[in-house]
């Protein structure tokens, strides 16, 4: 039996004297001095030094209340963050307190590599090991890609975009860029690379609706620019499609659940830029968010019996084998 269901995610600023902790929580370890973290957060700023995705999380987990209220499970449903209140140790305490030893966790974070499932992997194992609760045992939720409700939730939201654009737009599939050594990794044991997953959805979206012009592009590198990442980013192919003729770009943020920063700064903040720069027009089909469809299948994955277990070196961070404990 499950005691509670947790979503786990990366947690975000709520007000401007909130993004220098942050950020520095976000990089610990790196040695980045403040001064660079305010530069680092200057898209917060933009928005008044708050994140969309903590509001956007409490609005995910009630809609998954409400669903799993309707098929009578009262299971307490509770968000921890990596970086920002609520902590996820503070959140698995107060859950051990109140007699919960069973939890399920899901990450809003919908495919599989080091830093969208296995670091939440082992921030769980972590907070286990501080806390020091072994009666606690933590079930998390593998990757949901490929589940039917994500490809229909972005499916719909796709040809929703596509009714209100010119005939004849060229989408863009989009999601988190990622160094390639991270995305090689993610593929030793499963089937698929974290491009691979996006790029077999993509395929499938675009087959559903007839989409013969389509591209998978990305958003977010960040790091050293020796490091090579996934590319194209979503600007520079927008600037590549400008030099062929093209006049009008539907975006479908496939790589994330809601309007979070990355989708609210990177694609229709700075990716609108570089189109109206272009003369190019900039649709945006919407995230899946709380698409009665997506919270059903959440629902679904959080009360299933049982779930497939990665591998113990599923998914690290690079060429190495991992270390570092994960559930």
């Amino acid at each position: 039996m499950t005691d509670a269901y947790m979503i786990v995610s990366y947690g975000g600023p709520d007000k401007p004297d909130d993004v220098v902790p942050f950020l520095r929580n976000a990089v610990a370890g790196k040695g980045i001095p403040d001064e660079r973290l305010e530069e680092v957060g200057e898209h917060y700023f933009l928005f008044g030094g708050k994140s969309p995705i903590n509001e956007l999380n409490s609005e995910l987990a009630q809609n998954l209340r409400e669903e799993l209220a309707r098929r009578g499970d009262t299971t307490p449903v509770v968000v921890g963050n990596r970086n920002w209140l609520p902590y996820g140790n503070d959140v698995l305490r107060e859950l051990y307190d109140a007699g919960a030893r069973s939890v399920r966790a899901i990450a809003t974070s919908a495919y599989g590599s080091y830093s969208s499932c296995r670091q939440y992997r082992e921030d769980l194992a972590r907070w286990l090991g501080e806390l020091d609760l072994p009666e606690m045992d933590i079930d998390k939720v593998p990757p949901f890609w490929d589940t039917e409700a994500f490809f229909r939730a972005y499916r719909d939201s796709t040809a929703r975009a596509l009714r209100e654009a010119p005939d004849g737009s060229r989408v863009l599939f989009v999601t988190h860029s990622v160094p390639t050594a991270m995305n090689e990794a993610s593929g030793v044991a499963r089937p698929l690379t974290y491009e691979g997953q996006h790029l077999s959805l993509a395929r499938r979206i675009a087959d559903s609706l007839g989409i013969a012009e389509w591209d998978m592009t990305y958003c977010s590198r960040s790091g050293s620019p020796r490091t090579p990442w996934l590319e194209p980013d979503v600007n520079d192919h927008i600037e590549s499609l400008a030099e062929r003729g093209v006049t009008s770009v539907v975006i479908v943020p496939i790589g994330f659940i809601s309007d979070h920063m990355e989708v609210i700064y990177d694609l229709d903040t700075q990716a609108k830029e570089t189109c109206d720069e272009l003369g190019i027009a900039h649709h945006r089909a919407a995230t899946v968010g709380t698409d009665p469809q997506f919270i059903s299948a959440l629902a679904d994955l959080l009360q299933a019996p049982e779930h497939p277990t990665c591998a113990a070196s599923c998914c690290w961070a690079g060429a190495k084998e991992p270390a570092v404990p994960a559930l």
